[in-house]
């Protein structure tokens, strides 16, 4: 029988790396591993980083120009030892390191409180992240980009700042491209705000051209610099797949399982899409474990997983030293591409993929699509196997392939939806949005939609300005508009405890367990079915969270009913803090029994994505009349599918799929939104 793994060559070579552990080498292995930095104090560790040696550098430039455009290799240092320098140097007043990810955020001020021998919550160094703050006035503050544009919002000018780090700018998120238009009007009000925008890969060059305030070609006025910072830690070998595997997920399966049984040294980062992806490749390299123990061997493997729905204190968990003798398995969406450093990686194995969400003007709805990784987003995954040592990166598609990768991500300010972020533009007093200054700007369409729906909500009057005091209350909550909409009217319909409870839900990517085995899918379909009810998926979360506070939150309940434990857990903890945030808006917590008085208040915000039932069978939004489907996972897959519904996301796969789909009666939509919809003749509403 033949092998279906796939084969690795580096590149422009023709041996396979499934094929080395047969060859012929002069090179002998050991399970030894050397680490030369590992006996020194931390302080000597700083002073090899390759940062290190420019120092005075950073310095200088920082000093003479009010923007420096940082280009830094991953490991080179550049996230933790910049603002240490620049207090070494007794730099004035406080500096903020703006993170994309929380998990970077609190794992780099951690390391900094390590290195400047401090409490993370002491005067010296603290992180903000949502929903978590542990911050005392530090000198330096690491946050995420959310956080920094609440702080805008309050103080525009960031007064309390003497310098701002916007980090990992290559993933040209839409906070940063925000972010970055903001710090561009900020830096001509405060001449004396240094700003410090690094990556590892990044267009320096179109970056130093948007933040330098000299019209001239006096080039000694120049505001912006760039400097590159060289020098990787340690090398890095590169295998690409001799030929396409026909599987990614089940391809990085085997190939971790080869890894960990040629007894090479080190842990083994797998790079995977989405959550579902991850969840899957975890159960089964748990049931290879567990087939490694039934055979009588000495199992050695602990798998990690590392997503954005799981809290904090579990993505924590991959950068934990495994339990004895293990080797470490984490397996990863690109969370793990930021700049920090997960100990004992040395093997990389690179799905070649990545979901992006892109937006839909016409149906006012974001689309996930799998896509192509870019090269810069390839080496930045690459870097994450040179950081401690020596390491090997497996790319799981050919060589010609990547030649044929587009150089960059696109900015999401061009791919996603604005709604929220024009919304919190809004906030800080921004009017026209035509003239604000993106990196790469935004398409009239989007922000057209952007402000349709923002008028739709009430958010926003006729004049584009933002409403007392719902848009103002909009703008507070990290949530989307048609979420805060409904939250925020929540307690006029009498049923502000279901709308927290539904929303909360809404945050994590799933709380259904997914079993392998084919006794398992049966018996958490037949559980899952005590919660369901015709009213669609929103109600049938808050069936689920009621069950899981009646058990007083038990883990048992969790298991019995194929739920996730660690997902409910974290449902809990944004519920708790959406609460305390609706109390400080004098909204009641109060409680209904009337599931249509629920759907009607969800009605409120959410009704830009309605559906109804054609006559052809499938579903059309009301809006654009494209063609979806209900997601084969809904409660209302399986049943008589009603006339009409409102959904939550649209996934895009095979077909347009509606995900979190919620029953409603046709007739709501015009008595809660009569400024979108109108009757036409027939019975199909229209704009």
């Amino acid at each position: 029988m033949s092998d279906s793994r796939p084969r690795f060559v580096k590149p422009s070579e023709t041996l396979s790396f499934l094929d080395r552990d047969t060859a012929s080498s002069s090179v002998e292995t050991t399970d030894f591993i050397f680490n030369r930095n590992i006996s020194r104090s931390l302080q000597t560790q700083r002073q090899s980083l390759p940062i290190f040696n420019n120092r005075n550098h950073i310095l200088y430039l920082l000093e003479k120009y009010q923007t420096l455009v940082l280009v830094g290799e991953t490991g080179c240092g550049k996230s933790t030892q910049i603002p240490q320098y620049m207090i070494e140097a007794e730099w004035p007043g406080q500096i903020g390191v703006c993170e994309p990810r929380r998990v970077a955020a609190i794992s780099l001020a951690n390391r900094v409180a390590d290195e400047t021998s401090s409490l993370v919550q002491g005067d010296t160094v603290g992180y903000a992240v949502r929903f978590d703050a542990c911050t005392n006035k530090p000198k330096i503050k690491y946050m995420t980009e959310g956080i920094l544009l609440r702080e805008l919002m309050s103080d525009p000018l960031l007064k309390n700042y003497s310098a701002i780090m916007l980090d990992e700018v290559h993933e040209r998120s839409l906070y940063t491209d925000v972010l970055m238009g903001l710090m561009k009007k900020i830096s001509r009000k405060r001449p004396e705000l240094r700003l410090i925008v690094a990556s590892a890969t990044l267009d320096a060059t179109h970056l130093q051209r948007f933040f330098n305030n000299n019209v001239g070609d006096d080039r000694k006025r120049d505001t912006a610099t760039i400097l590159s910072v060289e020098g990787r830690q340690h090398p890095v070998e590169i295998f690409y797949a001799a030929e396409p595997v026909p599987c990614y997920v089940q391809a990085a399966v085997d190939l971790t399982v080869k890894i960990n049984a040629s007894g090479q040294p080190g842990d083994v980062l797998v790079f995977l899409t989405g959550q579902e992806e991850v969840e899957r490749a975890v159960r089964l390299l748990n049931e290879h474990a567990t087939a490694i123990e039934r055979s009588g061997k000495k199992q050695n493997m602990y798998v990690v997983p590392m997503h954005g729905s799981l809290s904090h204190h579990q993505q924590l968990a991959a950068f934990k030293r495994p339990p004895g003798n293990f080797r470490k398995l984490v397996v990863a969406t690109n969370i793990a591409e930021t700049s920090v450093t997960i100990p004992g990686i040395v093997h990389v194995i690179d799905c070649g993929f990545v979901k992006m969400k892109w937006y839909h003007t016409r149906t006012h709805t974001d689309a996930l699509v799998v896509l192509p990784v870019s090269k810069s987003s390839a080496d930045q995954r690459a870097g994450r196997a040179g950081r401690e040592k020596p390491g090997r990166v497996y790319r799981l598609y050919t060589e010609e392939f990547a030649k044929k990768l587009p150089d960059s991500t696109p900015p999401e300010t061009v791919r996603t939806n604005l709604t929220y972020a024009v919304l919190q533009l809004k906030a800080m007093g921004i009017r026209n949005l035509i003239k604000f200054k993106f990196p790469s700007p935004p398409p009239l369409e989007n922000l057209r939609s952007a402000l349709e729906i923002l008028y739709a909500v009430d958010a926003i009057d006729i004049r584009s300005e933002l409403t007392k005091p719902l848009g103002f209350n909009m703008a507070e909550f990290a949530l989307d508009p048609p979420y805060s909409k409904a939250l925020l009217v929540s307690g006029e319909w009498g049923c502000s405890e279901e709308i927290l409870t539904i929303l909360a839900m809404l945050q994590v990517e799933s709380v259904f367990a997914k079993p392998t085995t084919g006794t398992g899918i049966v018996k958490a379909r037949v559980q899952r079915r005590l919660f369901e009810v015709e009213e669609g998926d929103l109600i049938t979360y808050l069936n689920v969270f009621n069950g899981y506070v009646e058990s007083e939150r038990s883990q048992a309940f969790c298991q019995t009913n194929f739920i996730s434990h660690r997902s409910m857990k974290r449902v809990y903890e944004i519920r708790r803090n959406l609460e305390k945030t609706l109390c400080n808006y004098g909204i009641p917590i109060v409680s209904s029994k009337s599931t249509e008085t629920i759907r009607k208040c969800l009605v409120a915000g959410l009704f830009p994505n309605a559906a109804y039932l054609h006559n052809s069978g499938v579903y059309k939004t009301v809006r654009g009349d494209v063609d979806l489907y209900v997601h084969p996972q809904s409660v209302l897959y399986t049943v008589e599918q009603p006339q009409w519904v409102i959904f939550c996301e649209v996934v895009h796969s095979a077909k347009l799929y509606m995900k979190d789909v919620t029953a409603i009666q046709r007739d709501w939509l015009l008595e809660l939104a009569p400024h979108f919809y109108y009757k036409t003749t027939g019975s199909v509403y229209d704009l």
